[in-house]
């Protein structure tokens, strides 16, 4: 629903403060522990959640995020799954949370019945990083018919003009990529990201303008969100998930855990109090 969503924001800028989405693939590491990590994370201070829809050519991920697709699918995670976890969150949630992934397999499963069957399962938004707004017309009519928020993205070789565009067309935020690369890339001037950042600002002015790709710590969250209203974190997460589910000498106590605390401090900057 985009006024989950919106209302969101809303409550935020009240408040005063930035918007911090995660993102997590379905089915990574493995089914059943994707339910549990989105609990953990939405407990531990999420305002709103990706959950990655598992694809073979993922073509903006880097490693970790392909590696965590990878995982998903040879769980056998297909796309009925990742609406069913997406209602099982709702059940226990009202956190906003949006599908990520790539137009092929929505194409698949069939654009209204996806959108229909998406809404039906408490998802608020669609984020598809390889679909242009010049080509999302069909997607974009069955998004709107059945309350679905629709987040298109920018990147600092994106001209002003076309940032105003994508800003006229999306119905829940323009997300701002850091970088003209993949997830998980390592960031190089934070000089020239601000600077495409505060540009990027001046031509958003219908929709939250959110900053992602790269973001690892809180400090690199506080620096890029002085120009917008939020940060989103995928690959560190996905990285920190990864070698925790590795470590057969960890509980899953432990795991979610860390988890947790990783994504308070990504928020705060400093651990959780135990006075």
């Amino acid at each position: 629903m985009i006024d989950r969503l919106q209302s969101m924001f809303k409550t935020l800028r009240t408040r005063g403060e930035k918007a911090m989405g995660l993102f997590l693939t379905n089915g990574f590491p493995d089914p059943e522990s994707t339910r549990l990590l989105l609990e953990a994370i939405d407990e531990a201070g999420a305002d709103f959640i990706e959950l990655g829809m598992p694809f073979s050519d993922p073509l903006a991920e880097g490693v970790p995020i392909q590696r965590a697709s990878e995982r998903a699918l040879r769980h056998g995670v297909r796309m009925v799954d990742v609406l069913r976890m997406a209602e099982a969150f709702r059940s226990r949630s009202q956190t906003p949370l949006l599908l990520m992934g790539y137009i092929n397999p929505v194409y698949r499963y069939g654009v209204q019945a996806f959108c229909r069957d998406a809404v039906q399962a408490g998802v608020d938004g669609l984020i598809l990083a390889d679909l242009p707004p010049e080509e999302s017309q069909a997607l974009a009519e069955a998004a709107q018919a059945a309350d679905l928020a629709m987040v298109y993205l920018i990147a600092p070789n994106t001209p002003s003009d076309r940032i105003r565009q994508i800003d006229a067309l999306a119905t829940g935020f323009v997300y701002a990529v850091s970088i003209t690369g993949l997830t998980g890339s390592q960031l190089q001037s934070y000089e020239t990201i601000e600077a495409y950042l505060a540009r990027a600002r001046q031509f958003v002015s219908r929709n939250p303008l959110l900053v992602g790709f790269g973001i690892r710590s809180h400090e690199d969250a506080l620096r890029f969100s002085r120009y917008t209203d939020g940060f989103i974190v995928g690959s560190a997460l996905i990285r920190l998930v990864e070698r925790l589910w590795d470590d057969s000498t960890l509980s899953l106590s432990d795991r979610l855990e860390a988890v947790q605390r990783f994504v308070y401090e990504l928020k705060y900057g400093a651990p959780v109090s135990t006075a």
